[in-house]
């Protein structure tokens, strides 16, 4: 009777085991088949899903992101030659530059200038600099001497606000050493009646290029004033300039430059003014990271014209020292 039971019940429950496996199967293939919206579930679980698509950065926060790659790349592609104190680089810097003189005026007085009319370099493509300058702050000393009277004077002179610099061609050490630039400068009327050129602004236009040999480098540019008023007080000139420089163990790199004035027009028309400067700058120490510090001084004297001329003062001082500090990054 026991295994008659049995026998009876394993049937039955079999039965619904089947049953229970079959009709989803058969439900899923004939909604497949017919395009049920049953079918369309089954196969759409049945694959992972795609993620949703990230949004791109906006494009003003990603050209600050990648600024520092941009500078890299921008001097990897250049000599690394050391920025000269008297002669602008043709090369494309990153710092900040503070400049300082102390200037001995034919005439006996003395000019403190600080800030050198220098600031802020920056460089926000792979070819291009920005130069963001601090006006020079002045302090003439007074001078009362017979037939001569120099009144003292203290403020801010005229400041060569922005400079444009475009890099055309460069190699490094490995491609060749050698680089060639342009620029565009502007100077503003901001100074204080002792110190301006008011009511002219003043632009110039400049050719920058160097070239090196090992450690050895030549560094020189050419440029020409462009007053936009009172030229027949002011004059136009051609500013020539030329830094021979070598670079000595790790840290030490003595110059010698060469700065010409020749006006061509004003009051001053027909006259040179020629500056030598003996000088040393001493770098590249890391501060941190990117961040390196550069400095060095210089000793300008007048080797033309061979006599003083005072009315305009010619040339502009008579001998100077030149203090320059940099923080690149």
């Amino acid at each position: 009777m026991l295994a008659n039971k049995a026998t009876e019940m394993t049937p039955k429950k079999m039965a619904p085991a089947n049953g229970a496996a079959s009709l989803p199967a058969l439900y899923v293939i004939v909604s497949l088949s017919a395009g049920l919206p049953g079918g369309a579930y089954a196969a759409d679980s049945a694959l992972p899903q795609p993620e949703p698509a990230v949004a791109s950065a906006d494009p003003i926060t990603e050209y600050f992101a990648t600024w520092i790659d941009r500078v890299e790349a921008a001097q990897a592609s250049q000599p690394h030659w050391m920025t000269p104190i008297t002669t602008v680089t043709p090369r494309l810097e990153q710092e900040y530059r503070y400049d300082q003189f102390q200037q001995f005026l034919g005439n006996g007085a003395e000019v403190n200038n600080y800030f050198g009319g220098k600031g802020l370099e920056l460089i926000p493509t792979t070819t291009n600099e920005i130069l963001i300058n601090v006006p020079a702050f002045e302090q003439r000393t007074q001078v009362i001497r017979k037939g001569m009277n120099v009144s003292p004077a203290t403020g801010f002179a005229d400041g060569n606000f922005v400079t444009i610099k475009q890099r055309l061609l460069s190699a490094n050490e490995e491609n060749g050493n050698y680089i060639l630039s342009a620029f565009l400068g502007f100077q503003a009327p901001t100074g204080i009646t002792a110190f301006t050129n008011r009511p002219a602004w003043i632009v110039t236009p400049t050719i920058a290029g160097g070239i090196g040999w090992g450690d050895f480098d030549i560094q020189g540019t050419i440029a020409y004033t462009l007053p936009t008023d009172e030229r027949k007080h002011i004059g136009t000139s051609l500013i020539t300039s030329t830094t021979l420089q070598y670079h000595v163990g790790e840290y030490f790199w003595p110059e010698f430059a060469f700065n010409d004035t020749q006006w061509t027009s004003g009051e001053p028309a027909d006259r040179n003014q020629l500056f030598v400067s003996p000088g040393i700058m001493f770098g590249r120490f890391q501060i941190y990271n990117r961040v390196k510090l550069n400095f060095g001084i210089a000793y300008q004297v007048a080797v033309a014209p061979d006599h003083h001329i005072t009315d305009p003062l010619t040339p502009m001082y008579n001998h100077a020292w030149i203090l320059s500090m940099r923080m690149t990054f």
